[in-house]
């Protein structure tokens, strides 16, 4: 490795990867710290969850993709604090001095400080949650098998998504197809009126962030495939065998998926630094952390603003502030400063499935089957590797072929 300043990047998500990637040339020593191994491609974690691609397909060894940066290196560690008169990430394997350090941890699930909601429903977030989930989908249909009980069975065969965003759309579109399609064939004598894939919302639409008309456009997409949306329906509760409404309704089921709450992980808390909404550590326009001009935060974690409106949490966002980040360290390492972060939003997307996504893109608007193919395009471009890019593709045609999903295993980890 170069010698110079050290950077140390805490963490190896899409703002990490790409503050490290952008700081190749430079004349500096970078090293990422992560508690995981590798780097998982978010925005597919669902088609884990829903038995379409295999994890392997969207997560690689942050070794093997820094490879080409020989000014870069990589630890395996989970991160606890920082200590800033020190100059030193602390981590659970000992402190990581640095000259310039870059928060990047990314976000977490936010269950609203409900223990029944966090202790009872799946996040979709991590790689070992989108596996639990296919675990439970799967375990569920066989357990379905071995019960007379018709009670037992539309519980056991019952799946609540909460949230209506992009992952709780995303999800839902996947799983009904992933019964429709497929399991329903795998299960002979199954009655399909049995099976219920639910999605709840609080809010009186699905995706918010959405046109109007693409939001109308994705709630008759998903009924379509035979989704129940509810719509201003607020969860609070959720035990082993039901979901809870406000109102005294209940939804016997055997599986939530949590997709309704997002806050940043806990560092900005164990580092001791002003918060602001969702958790998020409250940053200058330069995105550094006030007071702290050699730290710099980036991705959910960081609280930026866009005129009065927080940055939304979003890959892209992430992908712009790790460039400029590195290219203000760059400056800073030749006596230069910081330059202040300006996004540019280059659109938003969901699909709800086969042949059916909504997009919005630079005040255009594409629902339907061109909305599917601009989601397929821009997807399987940023997915992380060639490698990944062509597994996925070939995993996308024989579903879109055969109607066949492969990766219909239940395996559980032992260690």
């Amino acid at each position: 490795m170069s010698k110079g300043p050290r950077v140390v990047i805490a963490g190896a998500g899409f703002g990490g990867l790409t503050c490290a990637r952008a700081l190749k040339h430079a004349p500096v020593e970078v090293l990422l710290v992560d508690r995981n191994n590798y780097h998982l491609f978010t925005p597919l974690l669902y088609q884990v969850a829903s038995a379409l691609l295999d994890p392997g397909e969207i997560a690689r060894p942050v070794r093997q993709l820094i490879r080409p940066l020989r000014n870069a290196d990589f630890l395996l560690a989970s991160i606890t604090g920082v200590d800033f008169d020190g100059r030193r990430l602390l981590t659970d394997h000992g402190p990581v001095a640095y000259d310039y350090l870059v928060l990047a941890t990314g976000a977490q699930s936010d269950y609203f400080g409900s223990a029944s909601l966090a202790e009872h429903s799946f996040g979709l977030k991590e790689l070992d949650e989108g596996l639990a989930v296919r675990n439970r989908i799967l375990s569920q249909f066989e357990a379905s098998r071995w019960t007379d009980d018709p009670v037992e069975r539309r519980m056991l065969l019952t799946f609540a998504i909460v949230g209506g965003g992009p992952t709780g759309v995303e999800m839902a579109g996947a799983l009904s197809e992933l019964i429709r399609f497929v399991l329903r064939k795998d299960y002979r004598g199954l009655d399909t009126n049995e099976v219920r894939v639910v999605l709840i919302e609080a809010a009186p639409h699905v995706l918010g962030a959405f046109a109007p008309s693409l939001r109308e456009a994705a709630r008759r997409s998903l009924e379509r495939k035979g989704i129940e949306v509810m719509l201003n329906t607020k969860v609070e509760s959720i035990t082993d065998r039901s979901i809870g409404l406000a109102g005294g309704a209940q939804i016997a089921t055997g599986l939530v998926v949590w997709t309704a709450g997002v806050r940043a992980s806990g560092l900005g808390t164990a580092a001791g630094v002003q918060l602001t909404r969702q958790s998020r550590i409250r940053v200058d326009p330069t995105l550094q952390v006030p007071g702290h001009p050699v730290v710099f935060v980036i991705g959910d974690l960081a609280g930026a603003q866009d005129g009065a409106a927080m940055l939304p949490m979003l890959i892209p966002v992430a992908m712009q502030a790790g460039r400029q980040v590195a290219a203000s360290i760059s400056e800073m390492v030749g006596s230069g400063g910081a330059r202040a972060f300006r996004y540019k939003d280059p659109g938003i997307m969901a699909t709800i499935g086969r042949n059916s996504a909504v997009a919005q893109i630079r005040g255009f608007h594409f629902s339907g089957f061109i909305g599917w193919v601009i989601w397929l395009t821009v997807h399987l471009v940023n997915v992380i590797s060639f490698r990944s890019r062509l597994v996925v593709l070939i995993n996308w045609a024989w579903e879109y072929l055969f109607l066949d999903r492969p990766i219909r295993l239940i395996v559980r980890a032992r260690e």
